[in-house]
């Protein structure tokens, strides 16, 4: 995985998991990210907005329509932008193979690389049976998740007055905890086969915040990773290779002066074309 600060240009650039509305997110370096970086296609792999977590809670503040208006703005200047909603934002999946302004929706798409193999996109929550069939139980998930989150709000506080770096206790659950770990491993092997049944070469998606690529299951399995933590993207170069990129230190959401008046996801994403 390659680090960069370097400004360059790419054929595409795939992210997912950013959850606009979760307080813990890293905003402000996804869009020092994107500062450095102009792509021809821009793909948007799901769970970009957290629609169950702005029904809780409304929380949106400006780095949001910052983020949003330099994402639309590139779509207006000739770059492709695709959206493909996940499980947080589904409210979008009434809306498939539409376009909004200069975005489009789509549920899964064919990705053709440079070099001519073909890449199914899609976010993946299809492949997860807990939200297809149980979703109180991934609702609890997300609950745990979020928990973790706060904590390691206070746990890294201490570990900096400590000098030590920055530490995940989610990433290590998904390492360490047996269950997340083979969890991990048959969501991988699901999309990788649903791949193959498609006739692809590979599959790009999102969904469990686990940035890998890798050919273990026979085609080339791409995760992008997410934004609440990791902070990293896939990008294609102009001869057609993958490249995950994982972004320098990040900086924490400032939290909201005062409460916005509340209104329905949908309205509010609509109000940031201005």
């Amino acid at each position: 995985m390659r680090t960069t600060t370097d400004v360059r240009r790419v054929r595409a650039l795939f992210i997912s998991d950013v959850h606009l509305g979760m307080r813990s997110i890293r905003t402000d370096a996804l869009i020092d990210f994107l500062a450095t970086i102009e792509a021809d296609a821009i793909y948007l792999v799901g769970d970009i907005i957290d629609g169950w977590r702005l029904r809780k809670s409304w929380h949106w503040p400006p780095q949001y329509n910052l983020l949003v208006q330099s994402i639309l703005e590139r779509a207006r200047q000739g770059c492709r932008v695709v959206y493909l909603p996940g499980n947080h934002d589904e409210f979008l999946r009434d809306h498939f193979n539409t376009n909004y302004g200069d975005v489009e929706l789509h549920d899964r798409l064919i990705h053709i690389a440079a070099d001519g193999r073909t890449y199914l996109v899609i976010h993946g929550d299809q492949f997860d049976i807990v939200v297809r069939h149980a979703k109180w139980l991934a609702h609890i998930g997300d609950w745990a998740y979020n928990t973790m989150l706060r904590a390691n709000v206070v746990l890294n506080w201490v570990r900096r007055r400590l000098g030590k770096p920055y530490w995940s206790l989610s990433a290590w659950a998904k390492r360490n905890v047996k269950n997340a770990a083979s969890f991990i491993g048959r969501f991988e092997e699901a999309l990788s086969h649903d791949a193959k049944m498609a006739g692809v070469d590979g599959v790009i998606c999102g969904h469990i915040h686990n940035a890998a690529m890798h050919q273990t299951y026979g085609v080339h399995y791409i995760n992008c990773g997410d934004w609440v933590e990791s902070c990293t993207a896939v990008i294609e170069t102009f001869d057609g290779n993958f490249e995950l990129i994982r972004w320098p230190a990040a900086r924490r959401q400032p939290a909201p002066s005062r409460r916005r008046k509340r209104q329905t996801v949908f309205d509010r994403l609509l109000s940031t074309r201005g």
